[in-house]
């Protein structure tokens, strides 16, 4: 069992540590215990990282580079014991951590290159003998606020633009998965980060609410609930910050009657089950053609029911447990919603005991639902997928267009004409054409529309938007 501390100021500050992290895949390990922060400790790191805020975005942007080049190759040389770490405190499986951890590196070294490629413009003014220019130049202090379905992945795609860019950090993760932010912070010092650059907070909601508030936070970058993030977003304009909002999807896969059957099964298991269904990006909605509606459903259905659900750290799972308690509950809780409200439960929906207490559930299929049910209207966040018939494509996208989120969107066809009408017409961030919704590049923006998203994309070139700010710059000979 780890106990874990704060960083602020370029210093390991310990404190009490009365909150545990539990192990989803036995509820009887402690992770970690980690610290109640609270205001005063988000005050003395953002005070830190108002101090070496002129000092770090004055510095080369090649010392900024070299520093998340660092911590890239860092994690990639320690990715399987981070790994581990990351599947024991969060649930998904060794191989899907090890991953995550090999994601984060690749989005350090991403920006290690655009620390140095920062843009900027060269124009003709319309005055006689006057330069103009643009420069994007650093904003000042962030506070991230993170979830804990990719409890490395996402600080990682959000601390790096902004040190890239030459802004300094605060970070807040979620409380189910502090040790592997706790990780996190320890390399990024360890490889070298001046003090104040880079600061962590852990404790309870208390600490969100501190940062989105503190007047000498700049911008604020969260990704969690709707609910949360709205919250996060009225505190955050009430004074001026800048704030980018990432709050989850309802996504919908469509499947045509010309779809390839065993390539559309394939797609919506791996986008609606995989990672134990825990991502903003699950196509938790599958909208099938009446054609190929029923093969379609009974081919899931066996596959589904056929996944290995168990411990994390197991070579042989495939589906971990639900990360938490809450989760465990609000998974099982929309399965029964679903079939109360008319759905037929096909395979699945049930709590497992295994060999070790785990918050685990056999992953459920329910078919028959209509587009306004809660189930297909409300992000679940499991292993728990619906089916929807349509008569036509039209129809189809009709029913992937309702509802608030945007996010990810996706359908599986061999016409190109259907593609290229989905493409353009469904309301969605991210168009998936035969892949599943699940599963982006760490190099291209990721955001959705309507309530999935609010304020500039992230990741890729995407993020400059965010992280910077233009400065224009006119010159008299």
């Amino acid at each position: 069992m780890m106990r874990l501390t704060h960083f602020i100021d370029g210093r390991a500050v310990e404190a009490d540590t009365p909150f545990d992290s539990i192990n989803p895949s036995n509820t009887g390990e402690v992770v970690a215990r980690y610290p109640a922060g609270g205001a005063a400790e988000v005050d003395a790191a953002v005070m830190a990282a108002r101090k070496a805020f002129p000092g770090w975005s004055a510095a080369s942007p090649e010392v900024r580079s070299d520093l998340l080049d660092k911590v890239g190759a860092t994690l990639m040389a320690r990715a399987a014991e981070l790994g581990e770490l990351l599947a024991r405190e969060e649930g998904k499986t060794r191989a899907e951590g090890m991953g995550e951890v090999m994601r984060a590196a690749r989005i350090f070294k991403y920006f290690a290159g655009e620390a140095i490629r920062r843009h900027g413009q060269t124009l003709e003014s319309v005055r006689p003998d006057i330069d103009a220019a643009t420069y994007r130049e650093a904003v000042g202090v962030y506070g991230l606020i993170t979830p804990w379905n990719f409890p490395i992945a996402i600080p990682a795609w959000k601390a790096a633009p902004a040190l890239a860019f030459g802004n300094t950090v605060v970070l807040k993760p979620a409380n189910p998965t502090p040790a592997i932010a706790h990780a996190l912070a320890a390399i990024i010092h360890e490889c070298g980060a001046p003090p104040g650059v880079f600061n962590l907070v852990l404790g309870q909601g208390g600490v969100g609410s501190a940062i989105v508030d503190h007047p000498q936070v700049d911008a604020v970058s969260f990704t969690g609930s709707q609910g949360v993030g709205a919250k996060v977003g009225m505190a955050a304009m009430a004074r001026q910050a800048r704030v980018q909002l990432e709050m989850g999807g309802k996504n919908p896969l469509v499947v045509l009657d010309d779809a390839d059957l065993d390539r559309a099964v394939a797609i919506a298991l791996d986008g609606g089950f995989f990672q134990t269904g825990q991502r903003c990006t699950a196509s938790s909605r599958v909208i099938v053609q009446a054609g190929i509606h029923d093969r379609f459903v009974s081919a899931l259905a066996e596959r589904a029911a056929a996944l290995r659900v168990g411990n994390a750290l197991d070579p042989a799972t495939q589906i971990g447990p639900a990360s938490s308690e809450s989760q465990f509950a609000q998974n099982l809780s929309y399965v029964e919603l679903a079939v109360r409200e008319g759905g037929r439960l096909v395979t699945g929906g049930e709590a497992l005991n295994l060999d070790t207490p785990g918050y685990y559930m056999s992953p459920a299929l329910i078919a028959d639902t209509d587009p306004g049910m809660r189930i297909n209207r409300e992000e679940v966040f499991g292993p728990v997928v619906s089916t929807v018939r349509a008569d036509s494509f039209e129809q189809a996208l009709e029913i992937a267009n309702q509802g608030e989120f945007g996010l990810s969107a996706g359908i599986v066809t061999t016409s190109l004409k259907h593609a290229r009408e989905f493409r353009r017409n469904v309301r969605a961030g991210m168009v998936m054409v035969n892949l599943p919704t699940a599963g982006v590049d760490y190099h291209v923006p990721f955001g959705g529309t309507r309530k999935s998203s609010y304020g500039q994309r992230e990741q890729g070139f995407a993020a400059v938007e965010f992280y910077t700010q233009i400065k224009t710059v006119y010159t008299a000979g």
